[in-house]
């Protein structure tokens, strides 16, 4: 199978470009490819198909080959691909996804794309729709009990569920401890992803982020806008905010008035190669 691994702030995918290539079992090859000792080495699978609705589509697979609705960071390098390789030839395009059409404007150079701005669409905040079990219309800073803990959560889905929780300090956090407290946590049925925020200003935040199915990554795209959404709910920020992950820097706009999030960050190609599965 031939690959082309790709990472958005250090959230790194295996690529496969289905124009060309087949993958029958991508549940499999996902799990396969993403482990960093015997595979490729990454957070998981995105294929890269034709589109009966779109120029292209993506399906991407967690690491442990469950299947996401979106990824933010793994969409623009599906736009940067399709752009760089010759999918398409212009420089606004389309991606369908399981939670949506996304349109995507590619910021190029000398030929190659750069960086991109992802209309991520409107923020879901109902929590039947998120979904998360709680009755009230908003889940916005609820305290929650996790492994004999309160923790105070606001719940946001951008094409997948998010819980974002506060705090003082996101470096010393025991991730690995804590985070599949909440992954696994019996209000969220889908299980969830779960962003620790510092808010440094009203314009700039520090995120660590755990996620569903992929454990730690340096980066989440749905995640970043969810927590802008969420500190602009929580009336922490303005509605555009530089959001700090381990991996580099995304630029966030919650633009209340049409309800839609913007999401502009890197997109870069690692290698390309050949794998037996």
């Amino acid at each position: 199978m031939k690959f082309t691994k790709m990472h958005g702030c250090g959230n790194d995918y295996i690529y496969v470009n289905c124009f060309e290539e087949t993958v029958e079992n991508p549940k499999e090859v996902a799990v396969k490819v993403s482990d960093r000792h015997f595979g490729i080495g990454s957070d998981g699978l995105i294929l890269i198909c034709p589109s009966d609705v779109a120029d292209v589509k993506m399906r991407m697979f967690n690491a442990d080959g469950s299947e996401g609705k979106m990824c933010g960071n793994g969409i623009r390098c599906v736009a940067k691909y399709s752009y760089d390789f010759g999918l398409v030839d212009k420089e606004t395009i389309t991606v369908e996804t399981l939670s949506g059409i996304k349109t995507l404007d590619l910021q190029t150079e000398q030929g190659k794309v750069k960086t991109v701005t992802v209309d991520m669409g409107s923020p879901i905040l109902n929590p039947e729709q998120i979904p998360v079990r709680f009755d009230g219309v908003l889940m916005v800073n609820q305290p929650v009990d996790i492994q004999g803990k309160t923790y105070h959560l606001t719940c946001v889905s951008m094409g997948n569920p998010h819980a974002i929780v506060f705090v003082d300090d996101v470096k010393n956090l025991p991730l690995e401890q804590i985070g599949p407290g909440f992954e696994h946590h019996e209000i969220f049925p889908e299980q969830v992803n779960t962003e620790f925020i510092h808010v440094i200003d009203r314009t700039s935040v520090d995120m660590r982020v755990w996620e569903r199915g992929s454990g730690e990554t340096l980066a989440c795209g749905t995640g970043a806008c969810a927590s802008v959404v969420a500190c602009v709910l929580n009336g922490l920020t303005d509605e555009e905010v530089t959001v700090h992950l381990l991996g580099g820097d995304l630029m966030i706009r919650y633009d209340r008035q049409k309800n839609t999030v913007y999401m502009t960050g890197p997109a870069e190609v690692i290698c390309t190669g050949v794998i037996e599965v």
